[in-house]
């Protein structure tokens, strides 16, 4: 199979780079870069309002996303970025934001405080939000011939390297309808025994875009099984590798021993999403004098919406070898059951009437009003013994009823603004409110563009279930008196083209912040002991009562001197409470390039270095049993960081081909904490990557 596939692969590149020649004259080529801005969490283009260059794509080709609560769309840029492709499947993020176990598709946690987002009812699938999609990341595309778009990374043998390859197809039956879908599948072996993933994440979507009725749908499958290890048994395996060998020959990274052996989790869901609204309004003249081929437009007034969403989700925790992995955890609450699992079902309805922006001059603005109910059902497995060798499960049922109300501006060339409101009246979440707020504005200044932009928010949030409830294998909790959690956020940016400059900053406080905290009980070692072997691991969900303030700063600040660049990012933070929110200081990031064209710029290229770094913190540790980031144990806690990730690379862009070659972990350092970002689990270490991606407009 592998042979096969390398042979197709090799055989599409020959025949792109044929087909571009003789189709280049119709479609133009690529611009040589992009804004440092256009990465989204998971390496993909992030959502904008910015045209696509005509000299990139094809007449007739758009691409964008939608809210998942109206369906209002947001043009996004079509995928032909050529800047930054190196990085869009880091796992640690395009700019080194995030804390992961090493290993392609490993779970992850920002630790840049800002990027983090709330926590889901089914909270397993967050630490997987690299490849993991929910409705609003769907892209859509209008095309008037299909697109495609293959990408395939490697790295590696088949013993311990990795691949992922995506895929993504968009067609249309006519100029309102079309469809598509989307395929992306992540297999990182490892280069550490027993920490192999492979995430599959496929999904399906269609819209019709008519005068009156516009809808989007799109199906999800999620499947995602990730083998866990508990970490490398004594850190120095890897920051000491001499004294650990006694004199003998030091350990390969497949033959350091582990925590943990035959143990996986193993998630799996099924997300249905459906938007559409019918709208009310008149036809008038086209104000479009260069469109003579449409003598009428539409104007919508009043629209009345309906969002169903429905989420079926299941996770199973496998474990066996039970008389090893015991000697890690401290409880065994279902000692007679392999494998323990919990299943999630919701379905949510929201209904709506918009008063919609623009329909006649004193519209300055769109209403909404809305309602919603949203059915939630938990089933876990319970000590309550059935028959011989099997448990009872038991099933939990929640409802909520919602209403809020949203304002929006998006007309308009300068100012632009959208405040939405919910306020939970029955059911478990009552009491519970948002009020979340954006704005930007646009103006010129010494022949330049200027953009503010603001956003606030004001969140009144009840813990969500599994925080209240979780039985397992080795964690038990159930915490009925948590109160609600209290965060308002404000946060401004400003960015100046022409400087290449973009400064923001905001402040977060936090009232009951809860969390999952380590109640491990410790067996020996000492504070800042570099092995997990000295306490029995356990985890508990703990709240703080007092407040929590956190401040952040961030500045990107570009140069370039003729083909000689430097990309730079500085992120400052603070936590007022370290012990129970701990971040780093400083974040990092810088590149510098070199970007030229080649062959009359036919073949542009980008070749340099980038580095990621932090300051020393308390990282969070992880938690194998529920798949979750969590606080280090006090007494045996110690800091990471302070580390340079640095990286090579060289990007090649011929039209409608892009391809990069990387070396990374160039400098594979060495030290108390060598290349760890969480504890016990370290980076994998120097290794060549490359990465190939077409685009197909016909």
């Amino acid at each position: 199979m592998k042979k096969i596939l390398i042979t197709a692969i090799i055989a599409l590149i020959c025949g792109t780079i044929s087909a571009q020649n003789t189709l280049s004259n119709q479609f133009g080529s690529s611009a040589s870069g992009t804004d440092r801005d256009g990465f989204d969490r998971n390496g993909n283009p992030i959502d904008t309002t910015a045209v696509n260059d005509a000299s990139t794509i094809p007449i007739g080709l758009t691409s964008w996303k939608i809210d998942a609560r109206f369906g209002n769309r947001t043009e996004v840029p079509v995928d032909t970025l050529q800047h930054g492709f190196q990085n869009t499947n880091d796992t640690g993020g395009p700019y080194g934001h995030y804390t992961y176990l090493g290993n392609l598709g490993a779970p992850r946690i920002a630790h840049v405080y800002f990027d983090r987002k709330d926590a889901s009812q089914f909270f397993f699938f967050d630490p997987y939000d690299y490849t993991v999609l929910q409705p609003q990341d769907v892209t859509y595309t209008n095309t008037k011939s299909p697109f495609v778009n293959l990408t395939y990374y490697k790295q590696g043998s088949s013993r311990d390297g990795e691949e992922r390859f995506k895929a993504y197809f968009a067609v249309n039956a006519n100029k309102r309808l079309g469809f598509g879908f989307n395929i992306d599948y992540v297999y990182g072996r490892g280069k550490y025994a027993h920490q192999s993933t492979a995430l599959f994440n496929g999904n399906l979507f269609a819209y019709y875009l008519g005068d009156k009725y516009n809808m989007h749908f799109s199906f999800i499958n999620d499947n995602l099984k990730v083998a866990e290890n508990g970490g490398i048994t004594d850190d120095r395996y890897v920051s000491a590798p001499i004294d650990m060998a006694e004199g003998g020959r030091t350990y390969a990274n497949s033959e350091i021993p582990t925590n943990l052996t035959d143990i996986w989790n193993h998630n799996t869901g099924y997300h249905a999403f459906l938007t559409h609204r019918y709208n009310l309004g008149f036809y008038r003249d086209n104000p479009n004098e260069n469109d003579t081929l449409v003598t009428q437009v539409f104007v919508p007034v009043t629209s009345f919406m309906h969002t169903l969403k429905v989420d079926i989700a299941k996770r199973k925790y496998i474990s066996q070898n039970e008389e090893q992995n015991q000697e890690y955890f401290l409880n065994n609450f279902l000692p007679d059951v392999e494998r323990d699992k919990t299943d999630y079902l919701a379905v949510k309805n929201t209904f709506g009437i918009s008063l919609r922006e623009g329909f006649n001059k004193w519209a300055k603005a769109g209403l909404t009003a809305f309602i919603s109910h949203e059915l939630r059902q938990f089933t876990m497995t319970d000590t309550i013994t059935g028959t011989p060798g099997q448990r009872i499960p038991t099933k939990y049922t929640e409802n909520v009823i919602s209403v809020g109300g949203q304002l929006i501006k998006e007309q308009g060339k300068m100012f632009h603004y959208n405040v939405t409101g919910e306020f939970a009246l029955i059911g478990e979440d009552a009491g519970a409110f948002s009020v979340e707020g954006n704005g930007n504005m646009n103006f010129r200044l010494f022949n330049d563009t200027v953009r503010l932009e603001a956003n606030a928010f004001i969140k009144n949030q009840n813990p969500t279930f599994y925080y209240r409830h979780f039985h397992s294998k080795h964690y038990w909790w159930d915490n009925n008196d948590l109160s609600k959690m209290m965060r308002t956020r404000i946060e401004g940016k400003l960015s100046i083209d022409r400087w290449r400059t973009q400064l923001k900053a905001g402040v977060e406080n936090i009232t009951n912040y809860t969390y999952l905290d380590n109640t491990s009980v410790v067996t020996g070692g000492e504070e800042g002991s570099e092995t997990s072997a000295s306490f029995l691991n356990n985890v508990g969900v703990a709240q703080h009562s007092g407040s929590i303030q956190v401040f952040s700063a961030s500045l990107r600040q570009d140069f370039k001197v003729g083909i000689l660049h430097l990309d730079n990012e500085v992120t400052y933070q603070t936590s007022s409470n370290q012990d129970i929110l701990p971040l780093p200081k400083l974040t990092l990031y810088h590149n510098l390039y070199l970007s030229f064209g080649l062959a009359k710029k036919v073949l542009e290229v980008e070749m340099g270095a980038d580095v990621r770094y932090f300051t020393e913190y308390y990282a969070p540790d992880y938690a194998p049993a529920i798949g979750q980031f969590y606080l280090q144990n006090k007494e045996t806690r110690y800091k990471l960081g302070n580390y340079p990730l640095l990286n090579g690379y060289i990007n090649l862009h011929l039209k409608r081909t892009r391809i990069f070659l990387m070396m990374y972990n160039l400098i594979q350092g060495r030290g108390a904490h060598s290349y760890f970002l969480a504890p016990h689990y370290p980076l994998n270490p120097r290794l060549f990557k490359i990465g190939i991606s077409w685009n197909f407009f016909d």
